[in-house]
């Protein structure tokens, strides 16, 4: 007989007993310095929370596909609108084993930052991260064992994509509320840190010490909108707006936009806006009241979601009314994750009235968000996936190490029933293919000057 020294809800009771607790992720033990140590999170938690097996009592196993029929067994782990996504338009997930090995989870030079770095960050008087002698970050998560709800969230802020640099080659597709493609898109977006640059000998861009980043979207296609783009320049003050400046073909120059209307679709039937990326595109401190508000285990995909059988790395899709809403996509039990929610108080005529946001503990990456309107209705759900790119013998590389990075995205305007599934691709319209850490980025492709060389 076997003797479970856990029974089946201690978790659930650990989890409200750190309830507005001023403490870091772990249950069996904290989990930072288990990772520390070894890299590997199992000590920190009982076998439910790391089992998908165990946490269902069998009613869902690892291999399992997770349909309308079974769903409700792990209706707990998912966010409302993934459930809603199962339960009434076909979606279906794969389950996959929860990943233990935490170098699985960050590109190397991050999470060697990260150890390094621990504990030199704080929050000064006004809330923007800076190192405990006054510098800008120095890379890495900042708050690796983040206690607070503006910490996590300045895990995800302080750097999108955990390199240096990075250029996304992006294919969207626009569904209908009817299932079909009413548009589809090929962009580029293109992102620079200036500071917490990790892997290199200076963690500063020299000379861009007061930013935190520029960011490019390049449109390629369909031609109606190649050549439109729009380069935002963020300033290390999270209480400023970043500059931004667009370029559209029609009218041949390089124009200034309002910064603040952050809550618009890019462009036609795309469900996207600049406000999305990484749950965190705008300046931290536009946003305020952040609330820890729960912790819990949940199914995010995060592992085993990268399609090299396809040449241009594009995922199998279904579900919906015609077969061509969701990606096909695995999700893991993660053990513990933390529920922040927010409001945007730099954006009085903002549509959204607060977001929820969901972080892996593990290595601080959001998982999924959802806005609320002003009436406080579900308006969107925003579901990254994210993967190391491997499988069998096949490998990406950024540099000597396997990449990891997002690999597809679901952006779903619930209110409309409008979907926007994009996915990192090998390559786009206009012969620009995705890569990390690429010498030379900035001066292509983030500048003013860049983006009307690029557009015409």
């Amino acid at each position: 007989m076997h003797i479970r020294k856990y029974d089946f809800d201690f978790a659930r009771r650990a989890f409200l007993g750190k309830a507005g607790a001023l403490v870091g992720a772990g249950v069996l033990t904290p989990l930072w310095p288990l990772i520390a140590r070894a890299g590997d999170i199992t000590k920190a938690y009982p076998e439910e929370l790391l089992s998908i097996e165990a946490y269902t009592k069998g009613k869902i196993n690892t291999g399992d596909v997770i349909t309308a029929e079974n769903v409700e067994a792990v209706k707990d782990l998912l966010t409302p609108i993934a459930y809603q996504e199962v339960k009434e338009m076909g979606r279906r997930i794969k389950i996959v084993p929860t990943t233990r090995d935490i170098t699985r989870l960050f590109p190397a030079d991050y999470l060697e930052a990260t150890l390094r770095n621990n504990g030199q960050a704080i929050l000064d008087k006004d809330g923007n991260v800076l190192t405990k002698d006054g510098k800008p970050w120095i890379g890495g998560n900042p708050f690796p064992e983040a206690k607070t709800g503006i910490e996590a969230f300045a895990n995800i802020t302080m750097s999108w994509g955990r390199h240096n640099n990075a250029l996304y080659a992006i294919r969207d597709w626009d569904i209908g509320p009817d299932g079909e493609i009413g548009y589809q898109y090929d962009f580029a977006w293109v992102e620079e840190n200036t500071i917490g640059r990790v892997g290199v000998e200076s963690p500063y861009l020299a000379g861009h010490e007061d930013k935190l980043r520029y960011q490019t979207v390049l449109f390629t296609g369909p031609n109606d909108v190649k050549g439109t783009a729009y380069l935002s320049t963020w300033y290390g003050d999270q209480r400023k707006f970043p500059e931004l400046v667009g370029y559209i073909p029609a009218f041949k120059r390089v124009r200034k936009f309002p910064t603040n209307q952050r809550f618009e679709p890019l462009v036609a039937g795309i469900t996207v806006y600049l406000s999305d990326a990484w749950a965190a595109g705008d300046p931290m401190l536009t946003w305020g009241n952040f609330k820890l508000v729960e912790r819990r285990p949940m199914l995010a995909a995060v592992s085993e979601n990268w399609h090299p059988e396809h040449p241009n790395w594009e995922p199998p899709v279904h579900g919906g009314a015609a077969g061509k809403t969701f990606s096909d996509t695995c999700m893991e039990l993660c053990p513990e994750v933390l529920i922040v929610e927010a409001e945007p108080i730099g954006y009085p005529r903002a549509p959204v009235g607060k977001k929820r946001v969901f972080i892996d503990a593990r290595n601080m990456i959001y998982i999924g968000c959802h806005t609320y309107d002003r009436r406080g209705e579900l308006f969107k759900s925003f579901e990254p996936a994210y993967s190391l790119y491997e499988k069998g013998d096949q490998r990406d590389m950024t540099g000597n190490h396997t990449t990891w990075t997002w690999t597809g995205v679901h952006s779903h305007d619930v209110q409309t029933n409008r979907m926007s599934r994009f996915n990192q691709v090998k390559s786009i319209v206009g012969g620009i293919s995705s890569g990390r850490n690429i010498d030379g980025l900035y001066e292509k492709y983030m500048t003013p000057q860049a983006i009307r060389r690029l557009g015409a």
